[in-house]
């Protein structure tokens, strides 16, 4: 294999990108942008070497604790679940949410051999238990394995008497009925304010 088709099969792993983004993105970068290509390697590079998980938390960070976790002015009291770094980051981008968060190490999945002890939940346990966490709020995808998880964790969770929310789900903002899916339609009108 030459270089080429290296970089095109080192492409695909990422998610969504196929043969054909793929193959354009290396054709671009080694033809129109090889400073980028120099930047994007440097860059992997010094993540791959100095990424780790966060000792309280799990996201990723590049110190033992990361920059939330080392934050006094986030409210204590609340620990929101999710299930990768990069869903954290989503909530974070809200500015809405103000307390800690722990990362799962993915969801539960049954039938691909992944259950409660393959991602991390003894951790999130001694960490929602610490005295300060008051309510967890689960923030886990949407999804069969997300609610599976949800439901685990939950359960798990209110047997050690917290208070544990669940996000909302329903019609996103600045859509219109006609063009959301029903099964989104009924969720909103079951959990409707």
């Amino acid at each position: 294999m030459n270089a080429i088709e290296a970089l095109i099969e080192a492409l695909r792993r990422l998610p969504g990108v196929g043969p054909k983004s793929a193959t354009r993105m290396a054709y671009h970068l080694m033809h129109h942008d090889l400073e980028g290509a120099h930047l994007i390697a440097r860059a992997l590079e010094q993540a791959a070497a100095r990424t780790r998980h966060c000792v309280l938390c799990n996201t990723l960070t590049d110190a033992e604790i990361c920059s939330t976790c080392s934050d006094d002015s986030r409210d204590r009291a609340l620990l929101c679940v999710v299930e990768t770094a990069a869903d954290q980051a989503a909530v974070e981008r809200t500015g809405s949410y103000k307390g800690y968060y722990f990362v799962l190490l993915g969801k539960i999945s049954p039938l691909d051999g992944i259950g409660p002890r393959d991602i991390g939940l003894e951790r999130l346990f001694e960490r929602a238990t610490d005295g300060e966490v008051r309510e967890v709020i689960i923030a886990t995808n949407f999804t069969a394995e997300g609610e599976a998880t949800a439901h685990v964790v939950s359960e798990a969770l209110k047997a050690r008497g917290l208070k544990v929310t669940r996000l909302a789900r329903g019609v996103p903002v600045g859509s219109e009925l006609e063009y959301v899916d029903l099964g989104t339609i009924a969720h909103a009108l079951v959990d409707r304010r």
